[in-house]
Formats: structure tokens, C-alpha cells, sequence
């Protein structure tokens, strides 16, 4: 773990939560958006409690712009009103006896502001979220998005110097979604705060990460630039969000062309200068499907029974049994063309030159 600046997050914690067992370090820069990623049950919102002080860690030390809110070395623990966090879920956790305007205005009179600066930094707020028209509001007479909206507010005026999205997005639907996704990045852009994004979506963790913390079974396994994670994830949800098939093989000593066994399956891979436990990964775009054996001399080719359809769009994600799980990807002229359906038998082909190895 590095620190990225005296005004960041520096992060790190262990916590034992019934059987579950977090152990995590990372750091979020000055002005950087990191997207927290993983599977359900990874950790992701334990991290987001433990940053907002509403869990206690068995070992911890936390940091916000150069500030210690927890060590529990020097039995240091702020408590969370003591932080200024701003922790924003998917409904904002709104007061729902309070209107829109007094909702946004709590955080900062609870820390005892001047009255007549709460009002001007509220109404401020209210205008840069165009939350005006609906100041008078209760959260039950809102949208999604504008409960979202009036949550950020209230953790910007609140004073908060890191904000933290929990699924910003998982209770909107896809149209509303891409709406608010683009406002409330240019939001970000606009404010400049340390943000950290729990998602497990692949386009929310782009729009809002900077960098990506890949989170599995309580531990960082990954992290990095968007486009170096889907170059070469480490991990299957890694591999999940950046579309690709991804196996931890066996690769024979030698040169060139080269055996990779993953369980009982033999794949053929070309590769220079490693040998032993590897990656190996590949798109669903590389595999080929065919009702009889394919004629040349494709280096991997594999017996496989269609398990799941996955319509996107144009196309269609088929998910195969070849001794171990492939997703192939084929237009819907394919599909109808091949009888492609749960059950059916088929070839599926990988050119050895489209498999990319790595340590």
C-alpha cells in the first residue's frame, strides 16, 4: 500500500465479522477517484463503515488529509460525526420528516455552524444540484436520482473531505441511470474531493475510478488503471468486468507453442520466458462455434455443451461446459443459424495466437 498525498485516504484495516475476516490496504490521492470493486460479500461496504467510523476495527489505521481518524495502535477512533466523511448511499439516507432543504442543512448545524452561513452555504448547494424547486420536498416525493442528489449536498455542506458512494446507481433504472452517472461525474470534476465508488458495475467503476481497488474474500487481489485491469485481471471478478475468460493454468517449460493445463483440459498457448503457474486470458469474440468439428488446424479445439444465453444487444453471450466454463460471444444471425440453445452440443475454437499469457 502507498500513500498518494498528505490530503488522500490511507487506508488499512482488519476486522473479524462473524466468520468473514477483512484484511485491506489501499490509498486514495488528493483529487482521485478510485472505484472499490468486487463480488457481493468482498468487504466493499465493510471498508466504506470502517472509513466513516461506524465499525470498529480489531487492527486499523486510517488517515484523512493527514489526519489520524482511527489507530488503533495509539487507541485513537474518531467518531464518525468527528470525520468528516461523506457517506452517501443509493436512497441518501435521507431524514424522511425533513424537507429537502433541512435534510441538506443537518450535517452542518449538528457541527454547530453559524445559522446565517449554513443558510448561504445550503442554498448554494441547492442551486449547484438543481435541488431549488424541490428545497420544500420530502424524500418520499423524490426520484432516485434526486435523493441521491440531496445526499451529496448534504455531505459537500456537511463539510465532508473524502466522499464515499455506496452503489450510487443500484436502485435507479437504466434510463434515469445514465443521466445521473453523467451529472455526478461532472459533479466530481467540480468539487475535487477524494472519492471512493463501491460498485460492481464495469461502467460505473470506468466512469468513476480513476483506479480500480479489485476486492475478493476480504483482501485487495488487484489494482490499477481500468485499462491495465483488463489487460491482465488477476482474479475472476477482475476478468468478470473487463469481458474476458481467464484461467490460472499449468504451462510446460519451452518455447513457442506450448501445453497449459487447467483441470483436466489441455490448451495450446504461444509464449516466451514463462513457465509454470500463469494466466491465461481471452476474449468471447475469439472463440468459434460450430455444430461439426472445425476442418485445419486450429490449435484448441474443444467439446462443449451450451449451459446460458446472454442476449446484449446485437449479439448473444453464450456460456459453454468444455471441461471448464467459456463464454463465446455470437451475432443473433449465428445463434439462429447454429440452433444454439441450452443443451446443444458444440465445437468451440480459440487460436493459440489469441491467448495472452501472463505472470
Amino acid at each position: 500500500m502507498t500513500a498518494r498525498g498528505p490530503d488522500g485516504l490511507v487506508f488499512e484495516a482488519r476486522i473479524e465479522l462473524g466468520g468473514f475476516l477483512l484484511d485491506a490496504g489501499f490509498s486514495v490521492g488528493p483529487k482521485e477517484r478510485v472505484a472499490l470493486v468486487g463480488p457481493s460479500g468482498a468487504g466493499k461496504s465493510t471498508v466504506l463503515h470502517l472509513v466513516a467510523g461506524l465499525l470498529r476495527a480489531d487492527r486499523a489505521r486510517i488517515t484523512l488529509a493527514g489526519q489520524i481518524l482511527c489507530d488503533t495502535a495509539r487507541a485513537v477512533d474518531l467518531p464518525p460525526h468527528a470525520r468528516r466523511v461523506g457517506l452517501v448511499f443509493q436512497d441518501g439516507a435521507l431524514f424522511p420528516h425533513l424537507s429537502v432543504r433541512d435534510n441538506v442543512a443537518y450535517g452542518a448545524r449538528a457541527r454547530g455552524g453559524r445559522a446565517a452561513e449554513v443558510r448561504a452555504t445550503v442554498e448554494r448547494w441547492l442551486e449547484r444540484l438543481h435541488l431549488v424547486e424541490l428545497a420544500a420536498r420530502r424524500p418520499a416525493q423524490l426520484s432516485g436520482g434526486q435523493r441521491q442528489r440531496v445526499g451529496l449536498a448534504r455531505a459537500i455542506v456537511s463539510g465532508a473531505r473524502v466522499l464515499l458512494l455506496d452503489e450510487p446507481f443500484g436502485s435507479l433504472d437504466v434510463l434515469t441511470r445514465d443521466a445521473v452517472r453523467a451529472e455526478l461525474r461532472a459533479f466530481l470534476d467540480e468539487v475535487g474531493l477524494p472519492t471512493l465508488t463501491v460498485t460492481h458495475d464495469a461502467v460505473d467503476a470506468r466512469v468513476f475510478g480513476d483506479r480500480l481497488v479489485v476486492l475478493d474474500h476480504g483482501r485487495v487481489v488487484q489494482e490499477g488503471r481500468w485499462e491495465d485491469l483488463a489487460a491482465e485481471p488477476r482474479g475472476a471478478f477482475a476478468a468478470e468486468l473487463a469481458g474476458l475468460n481467464l484461467y490460472r493454468v499449468a504451462l510446460a517449460r519451452g518455447s513457442g507453442l506450448r501445453e497449459a493445463r487447467v483441470g483436466g483440459v489441455a490448451l495450446h498457448v504461444l509464449a516466451e520466458g514463462l513457465a509454470g503457474e500463469v494466466y491465461a486470458a481471452f476474449a468471447p469474440g475469439e472463440v468459434a462455434l460450430s455444430r461439426e468439428r472445425p476442418a485445419g488446424s486450429p490449435q484448441n479445439v474443444l467439446r462443449a455443451r451450451v449451459t446460458t444465453l446472454l442476449p446484449m444487444s446485437d449479439r448473444v453471450r453464450i456460456r459453454l461446459d468444455a471441461g471448464i466454463p467459456i463464454t463465446a460471444e455470437v451475432t443473433r444471425e449465428a445463434l439462429a443459424r447454429l440452433g444454439l440453445e441450452p443443451g446443444v452440443e458444440v465445437w468451440a475454437s480459440v487460436k493459440a495466437t489469441a491467448i495472452r499469457v501472463y505472470p
